[in-house]
């Protein structure tokens, strides 16, 4: 009898912190919602437009350079997104990144498809200098976003990029369509991530 009290008791209060814990949740509302909507939209546009370069660009086909072109619209995009926080000079900044982040792997998808391994491991090189310049930047504009968690996921984005690369060359499906879904998780991830950043940084623009 004891023990089914004892293990009564334990539940209840299980049950009340779990409560608890549900109440002081902070609500979402509706601008939160969309904002976050709007901005995976942006990162998931990313890193499709990317897979279809890769596919484009590693079977000559003749829409690479009308996918690059797409690509590179996409990191204006990215880059508007953040200018009613930031600004005009830190949109156009991000812009900036991100567009040398594009150029640069696409050099690691040539260098990689040649196949030239001097070459490649130079633009490597420069694909991971360039994306410690995002994460130093994006720490530099918002104090949660912390840049060695911001650096770790864009190492992460750029692993998983690679993986498709070798996977398509190698002609491995299977491993190719992992690294995609893998990716495509990883950058929704890292999609939330900024804009929970910003909500907790502007909370007055996100009351409604």
């Amino acid at each position: 009898m004891k023990t089914i009290l004892v293990s009564i008791a334990l539940f209840v209060a299980m049950a009340m912190t779990s409560s608890a814990a549900i109440r002081v949740a902070p609500p979402q509302t509706k601008s939160a919602v969309d904002t976050k909507l709007a901005m995976r939209k942006l990162w998931e546009d990313h890193i499709t437009y990317t897979r279809n370069y890769i596919i484009s660009a590693l079977a000559g086909l003749p829409d690479a350079d009308a996918v690059a072109a797409r690509l590179m619209k996409n990191q204006e995009e990215i880059g508007a997104a953040i200018k009613p926080y930031y600004g005009d000079a830190a949109g156009d900044k991000l812009t900036s990144l991100l567009k040398e982040h594009i150029t640069v792997a696409s050099e690691v998808v040539k260098a990689a498809k040649a196949p030239n391994s001097v070459t490649l491991a130079a633009a490597q090189k420069k694909w991971e200098a360039n994306a410690d310049d995002i994460a130093r930047f994006l720490a530099g504009a918002n104090p949660n976003w912390k840049e060695p968690e911001i650096r770790g996921m864009l190492h992460k984005h750029l692993d998983l990029t690679t993986g498709e690369v070798t996977a398509r060359l190698m002609k491995d499906w299977a491993a190719d369509q992992k690294s995609y879904d893998e990716g495509h998780a990883h950058m929704l991830m890292f999609s939330d991530v900024l804009t929970d950043g910003i909500a907790k940084q502007f909370p007055d623009k996100f009351t409604k």
